[in-house]
């Protein structure tokens, strides 16, 4: 079991495979369903090993799934950040995997201490061969990939603010690249994952560490919030103090329809609290209330990269308090990692929003 996790962690793409593969084993040859040597086989031997009664097949069996779907479940749990504390307590992920085994009573301290079984030892070195054959072919050169020949339609999922900035760009990197592409923006209510599990996205933009842990993502830009008020706005005749800025009315915009957030937080240590008059779903929404009134909206500092009319007749100030930055990424599932449209369709992307991007 240890073993077998630990390889799950060490080799994700070959182990993504194995797993698919296995999940449809009516599929495969014969000779494969009848394979006594599988990992499964041998959980199943060493549990007989273990003095279960060989009789009692029910039992064998059941036990044998509960301790293979421990070992899936911990493969896919045990990068999650939320463990961090415990994989240093126990000193490393093997002693943590360990750990966990042992809690569960799945292996008792003789088990534990006699080291790799012969079996475990002459799979090893054929095991990290496979893995690397298995990584060279699911890893494409980026010299195989014509994106000149590419016909395929990209569903990117990402909240207006971003496609009102980025998308112009966007689309004229990839349809001068890949003139039979097609590109579909996709709204973004929630931070679900399901989408990109479902395989209805191809490519989410959103705030990193925003969703589970086993999405992939790259960072695109760091971006900040800024003030946003029209031209003219009495705000700006002298220095935006912490105390000027909480006086005015807002305008700020959620998905959720929350009224406060970080800068509200920093308001509050100094004793202050602003008048939030309204609340929107999205960014482009409080500009465009900013610039017809005298209300102050919050949004990012990125929104100001192309001058147009998504920003005309607006002024942006910087905050009078800290807030935290911003790290928009790109996010995509792992099954899509070595796909060399797709890691085109990353790399374009990170390249059009940085060349967008105000200095």
């Amino acid at each position: 079991g240890v073993a077998y996790v630990t390889f799950a962690r060490e080799n994700p793409p070959l182990y993504r495979v194995m797993y698919d593969t296995a999940r449809d084993r009516a599929s495969l040859p014969d000779t494969s369903q009848r394979n006594t040597s599988s990992a499964y086989a041998k959980v199943r031997e060493t549990l007989i090993a273990a003095r279960a009664d060989p009789s009692d097949s029910d039992e064998i069996d059941l036990t044998t799934a509960a301790a293979w779907c421990f070992a899936h479940g911990l493969a896919e749990m045990a990068g999650f950040k939320q463990f961090a504390h415990l994989k240093a307590i126990c000193g490393g992920e093997a002693p943590f995997i360990r750990a966990v085994f042992r809690q569960l009573g799945l292996m008792d301290e003789l088990q534990l201490d006699r080291g790799a079984s012969p079996y475990a030892e002459g799979l090893r070195d054929r095991a990290h061969a496979v893995a690397r054959e298995a990584q060279a072919v699911l890893s494409p050169t980026s010299a195989s990939f014509e994106p000149a020949g590419l016909e395929r339609t990209f569903t990117i999922r990402a909240n207006e603010g971003f496609v009102a900035v980025f998308a112009a760009n966007l689309v004229a990197a990839v349809t001068a690249a890949a003139p039979s592409a097609r590109l579909r923006f996709s709204p973004k209510p929630d931070k679900d994952a399901r989408p990109l599990r479902d395989g209805q996205v191809d490519l989410e933009i959103g705030v990193a560490g925003a969703s589970v842990p086993e999405v992939r993502s790259r960072t695109i830009l760091r971006d900040r919030f800024v003030g946003a008020v029209r031209n003219g706005h009495s705000l700006l005749t002298g220095p935006v103090t912490p105390e000027r800025y909480a006086a005015c009315h807002h305008v700020v915009s959620s998905r959720r329809g929350a009224s406060a957030g970080p800068v509200d937080d920093a308001l509050q240590e100094l004793g202050l609290k602003r008048h939030v008059v309204v609340t929107v779903p999205g960014f482009p929404d409080a500009i465009n209330i900013a610039r017809r009134s005298d209300l102050v909206a919050l949004i990012p500092h990125s929104c100001f990269a192309i001058v147009d009319r998504l920003t005309e007749g607006l002024s942006a100030f910087e905050l009078p308090v800290q807030t935290p930055g911003l790290d928009v990424a790109a996010m995509w599932h792992p099954r899509l990692d070595s796909d060399p449209a797709h890691r085109w369709l990353r790399e374009t992307v990170i390249a059009a929003c940085r060349q967008a991007r105000p200095a």
